[in-house]
């Protein structure tokens, strides 16, 4: 796989690493990554998942005339 090397402050990285528990800032970096892409991939499932529920969940009901 490629790399790409990025410059971030310094105080950035150390929250990073200290909110995912690691002591490496390269590891710290590619959890928050892999993170975000996994919640996008569960994002675009559950609304695909809800689009396709409010299709079936869509009834056509005759019309009742009163009167």
């Amino acid at each position: 796989m490629a790399k790409v090397t990025v410059s971030l402050d310094a105080e950035l990285i150390v929250e990073v690493m200290v909110l995912a528990g690691v002591g490496n800032p390269q590891d710290a970096i590619e959890l928050v990554v892999r993170d975000y892409i996994a919640r996008g991939h569960r994002t675009e499932a559950l609304v695909a998942e809800r689009e396709e529920s409010s299709v079936r969940d869509v009834e056509i009901k005759p019309e009742t005339h009163q009167g």
